[in-house]
């Protein structure tokens, strides 16, 4: 079974889908531990109550990005997990980070990548005027927001949408495309081949995109 190290800054709602995914059987990992860079991260209790070892590495208690990112890296590596799963956790990784965990870190995005990176994903599709918008899972590189693509979401954007409408809807795929991700990873179905991601034929009935507007 693999190990997975989850990392958060806030609630953790991605990360509340992994753990309700593992314990319907849906997610064949073993959840090693939850790591926070904020002491008061909401998502470190619920993963506590679920039996789950949680840290917290205080970034502001370090001199520099460099200096957090290997404290960072020190505390992942004692649980020696196979994959590195970004949960919301809101601190831009340095370069020697993101190479120390290639192919085997993980990030979740509120856009269609690579539409959209950065901050204010659903505010600024709106103001684009956008039809379409979604999710994405992708394994991270050193440029922010960016990477090979495993899955996306897609959904129309409604006439009436505004931020927290969209956002909403938008979360909603998120925690059902997340699980999915880790889970191929966990099977072994993920094969990086460049900048594209190879997923075996078994898919379980599912396609890499997953619309809901087919459904």
């Amino acid at each position: 079974m693999k190990k997975i190290v989850i990392l958060i800054s806030g609630r953790g709602s991605n990360m509340e889908a992994l753990i309700a995914a593992r314990d319907a059987g849906n997610l064949p990992v073993d959840i090693a531990a939850v790591i926070s860079n904020r002491p008061d991260a909401k998502g470190l209790e619920t993963a506590s109550k679920a039996g789950i070892a949680t840290h917290y590495i205080d970034h502001k208690a370090f001199a520099g990005r460099e200096a957090f990112d290997a404290a960072l890296a020190e505390c992942i590596d004692g649980f020696v997990p196979d994959l590195v799963v970004l949960a919301g956790f809101m601190r831009i990784l340095s370069e020697g980070f993101v190479r120390h965990y290639e192919g085997r870190l993980m990030n979740i995005h509120p856009s269609l990548l690579p539409s959209f990176p950065g901050l204010h994903t659903h505010q600024r599709a709106l103001e684009e005027g956008v039809r379409i918008h979604g999710c994405t899972v992708h394994f991270v590189t050193p440029t922010l927001d960016h990477g090979p693509v495993i899955i996306q979401a897609a959904i129309p954007v409604l006439d009436g949408d505004d931020e927290d409408a969209l956002s909403a809807r938008v979360l909603r795929q998120e925690h059902l495309i997340y699980p999915q991700a880790v889970r191929w990873f966990a099977e072994g179905r993920l094969t990086l081949e460049g900048a594209r991601v190879r997923l075996s034929a078994e898919l379980d009935g599912r396609a890499a995109l997953i619309s809901p507007l087919l459904r």
